[in-house]
């Protein structure tokens, strides 16, 4: 059994939530939320917000399924960071001129997988 959540248009640049997403894949989610939860990086916020996401997801769907749901047995099968749309803004620079700022978003898609949906 595996479920999905994705986060989109997140105002955080791709590359500071990859660094995120690197520590935590492959990772049991219990531990992932762990390490997240006291990351002191601000793009550990959304990343942890999509990942216990994605474990509701997993219980809803368990639930569904009449399954029963066990929440240490789920894993990160597979997470990435994809980038979103630009949000371009000037700022006035010296002698009349401009100067363009890029305000980056990000797309984070987590995916969750028990140890029987690996086999």
């Amino acid at each position: 059994m595996e479920a999905k959540a994705i986060a989109r248009h997140v105002r955080v640049t791709p590359r500071k939530a990859r660094r995120m997403v690197d520590l935590i894949r492959g990772k049991k989610a219990t531990e992932a939320i762990t390490v997240l939860k006291f990351a002191p990086q601000a793009a550990a916020l959304p990343v942890r917000k999509v990942l216990e996401s994605a474990v509701a997801n997993a219980r809803v769907k368990a639930d569904k399924d009449g399954e029963p749901f066990r929440e240490n047995e789920l894993f990160i099968k597979e997470t990435y960071v994809d980038e979103g749309v630009t949000l371009k803004r000037f700022r006035a620079r010296a002698q009349g001129r401009a100067a363009r700022i890029n305000k980056r978003t990000s797309h984070i898609t987590v995916v969750v997988a028990s140890k029987e949906g690996a086999r």
